[in-house]
């Protein structure tokens, strides 16, 4: 049986700031919600992921017999001009994040690819680690996913490749039936919110 995909987190370096591209002049953005929230705070703006996207996926069996995950690609469907729009940051600062095994994503490249790269758990390196790995009901593994670019507009989803015994397939993770959108952010106008005067203030 296919494994389940989660999306746990859309920032798994928290509390890292999160940027997004958003078309709306200052006075018109709300002020950024709780980190939880924030996806579904720039979706209703019509906002995109600017620059880096931090995706964490928690892959998990549906039965105790184990499944192995053999691969993830990245399947790029649109790719343009970056957007014009303003960049509004989710918060500053950057805390030692929780990182079981990682893989980088270059949408710049003609073919992308998820790179295996070290990660951090702590104060300890956890070394770069290609596919494949083993998953169950009792063990889940979790995929950190930089994904980031600095030249175009990418619309994007993944396909995470799967077998057990004679049974294999395909499980396709996007952002609620929907590709991904993320957008360069380089030479944008950009923006943080400060509490203390209640408005966007430019950087």
């Amino acid at each position: 049986m296919a494994p389940s995909v989660g999306i746990s987190s859309y920032n798994w370096e928290e509390p890292c700031g999160e940027f997004y591209l958003l078309d709306q002049p200052p006075e018109q953005v709300p002020p950024p919600p709780a980190p939880q929230d924030t996806r579904r705070w720039a979706r209703a703006l019509g906002g995109v992921s600017a620059g880096d996207m931090a995706l964490q996926l928690t892959v998990t069996g549906n039965t105790d017999e184990a499944v192995v995950i053999t691969d993830l690609n990245v399947r790029v469907v649109g790719r343009k001009a970056a957007l014009p729009w303003q960049v509004y940051s989710m918060g500053e600062g950057c805390g030692s994040g929780i990182t079981p095994q990682t893989f980088d994503i270059d949408l710049d490249h003609a073919r992308p690819l998820a790179e295996p790269i070290a990660g951090q758990d702590g104060d300890t390196v956890v070394p770069a680690k290609d596919f494949p790995y083993k998953v169950s009901t009792r063990d889940p593994q979790v995929l950190n996913l930089n994904v980031h670019t600095e030249g175009h507009e990418a619309t994007w989803y993944l396909e995470l490749e799967w077998s057990s015994g004679d049974r294999h397939g395909t499980v396709r993770v996007d952002d609620g039936g929907k590709p991904f959108r993320t957008s360069a952010l380089e030479g944008r106008k950009s923006y943080s919110y400060w509490p203390d005067k209640d408005e966007w203030v430019a950087e």
